[in-house]
């Protein structure tokens, strides 16, 4: 496993950041199970929110790490002002009632990094730093970002923080994979294809923490899914996922990938990773695996290195690199 840091959080995060979104499935053995065998492969960084499962996947986290004696070295990310019904919910209220009810979901004092789960354009971001700050002063968090914010947005909301003598945005947390997707959730950003280029260049300048999500494309690059899979999908995951990402462009890119980790002896999934990995940014990777197998493939992927030709191919095509 490899690690990084980001300011304001006190210990190394692992590159590769186990995602609790599918905790909410299992039960309680089989998260605990699952939490081990990624803890055990050294996954010292886990994305949570209160969105998943309904608050239960805060709940199981917490209480693993409180079981295990684990809180000490694991660096939680959670996540608050995710939407609902009555609409966008990126207001100090709303934000500093999410913080309150997170820590007390996980049984934790703080969290180590906050993200905002989605933006909201019409709120001023002097509003929103300024309650980030009160709640980072009070101790109830420790670093906060955003998620799913385009970087324009940050680079304005981090220039209120120095200019008012206020902290800023340490970390971003969009959609990257080698895919460009069609359709999302709504709200949700994706800084991956063509359009996202400009995207990916200002993070790869200013070495600003990249937190990938979804850098597998909710599994249309982990092997399992085919064209023909795409044209008859049989479950509402594999509807979602061929409706985000089934593209000629896409399965195009798919095929490449496929290729270049024959060439490289690896795993499709391996070679997925190794794509986010290959950014030269400052890039973790929020995965949701449900086994140790597909943890250890993302493992594995941050020690692939593509060259900017490689890249460049598995984007566009054209002749094949070797």
């Amino acid at each position: 496993m490899k690690y990084g840091s980001i300011d304001g959080v006190t210990r190394p995060l692992s590159r590769v950041i186990q995602g609790t979104l599918g905790l909410g499935r299992l039960t309680e053995a089989q998260a605990f199970a699952l939490l081990d065998s990624v803890y055990a492969q050294g996954a010292r960084a886990f994305d949570t929110a209160p969105v998943y499962g309904q608050g239960r996947a805060e709940a199981l986290l917490g209480q693993w790490l409180s079981r295990q004696g684990t809180r000490g070295s694991a660096v939680i990310i959670d996540k608050g002002a995710h939407p609902n019904a009555a609409g966008a919910r990126v207001n100090p209220r709303d934000i500093s009632a999410d913080v309150a009810r997170s820590l007390t979901a996980l049984g934790v004092g703080s969290i180590d990094l906050y993200l905002l789960h989605r933006d909201d354009p019409n709120v001023p971001v002097g509003e929103i730093i300024d309650c980030l700050n009160e709640e980072r002063g009070a101790g109830r968090i420790d670093a906060f970002g955003a998620s799913n914010w385009t970087h324009a947005r940050i680079a304005e909301a981090n220039a209120y923080a120095r200019s008012s003598g206020r902290g800023g945005f340490v970390a971003s947390s969009p959609e990257l994979s080698l895919l460009e997707p069609v359709s999302t959730w709504p709200g949700c950003l994706s800084i991956g294809g063509p359009s996202g280029a400009a995207a990916r260049a200002w993070y790869r300048t200013l070495q600003f923490p990249l937190l990938a999500w979804s850098p597998l494309a909710g599994g249309f690059l982990g092997g399992k899914l085919t064209r023909e899979l795409c044209r008859n999908p049989s479950t509402p995951e594999e509807r979602r996922v061929v409706e985000f990402y089934s593209t000629d462009e896409n399965l195009a890119r798919r095929e490449r990938l496929g290729e270049l980790a024959r060439q490289r002896h690896m795993s499709l999934g391996q070679a997925a990773i190794g794509y986010v990995a290959s950014q030269g940014s400052n890039v973790f990777a929020t995965v949701g695996c449900d086994s140790a197998q597909e943890f250890r493939e993302c493992v594995l992927g941050f020690d692939v290195s593509f060259s900017a030709a490689e890249l460049c191919w598995l984007e566009a095509g054209g002749a094949a690199p070797w």
